[in-house]
């Protein structure tokens, strides 16, 4: 009986996760939306719709799952992934690069408040839009286009946007390469 017993306590440490808070990194919790704030910037995260339950206690976001079932500890390491990418972006802050290919017109890229606009892609009169989200910079360099910020979703959203605003319809994929690719991102090191 007493192998038993044990098996259901490491079963329940399984289903809680505990993520140490960095120095310098305020963790705030209102609602069910999680808030982080560091010298990069603040990253906001509602877990409404992810079943865990969250608490702050004494330097550490723990992160307990609804029920023992394995999809349970499932979403907790889920959680504890999107927790961890936020504190991280926080503290050292994302960044995406993004190489700017054109074979037939020359392209021109420029931010213009919270879009980036693509101009005279593939002769077009008309520049070609694209929404930058969240608190995301945006910044052209020469033949390339960065994008930072402090939330990964953010970025990534913001560079799948330029990129997918380029993307060439009804022609070989073969000839027509001219577009905006993402080549970088940058990796975190847990």
């Amino acid at each position: 009986m007493a192998s038993g017993a044990s098996s259901s306590a490491t079963s329940i440490k399984a289903l809680e996760k505990r993520v140490e808070i960095p120095e310098g990194v305020s963790v705030s919790l209102e609602d069910s939306t999680l808030v982080v704030k560091g010298p990069k910037g603040e990253c906001r995260k509602d877990f409404r719709k992810i079943p865990v339950y969250l608490s702050v206690e004494e330097g550490e976001v723990v992160i307990r799952a609804y029920g023992k079932k394995k999809k349970y500890r499932a979403i907790v390491g889920t959680a504890t992934a999107l927790i961890k990418n936020m504190l991280y972006g926080v503290k050292e802050g994302f960044e995406y690069r993004l190489k700017i290919v054109y074979a037939h017109f020359p392209i021109s890229v420029r931010v213009k408040g919270r879009e980036v606009l693509i101009e005279n892609f593939m002769g077009e009169k008309k520049p070609r839009v694209a929404k930058i989200v969240g608190d995301v910079k945006v910044e052209v360099e020469g033949d390339d286009v960065v994008v930072r910020g402090p939330c990964l979703e953010d970025v990534g959203q913001t560079a799948a946007n330029i990129e997918l605003s380029t993307r060439v319809k009804n022609k070989d994929p073969r000839v027509f390469l001219d577009g905006i690719y993402i080549y970088k991102r940058s990796k975190r090191k847990w």
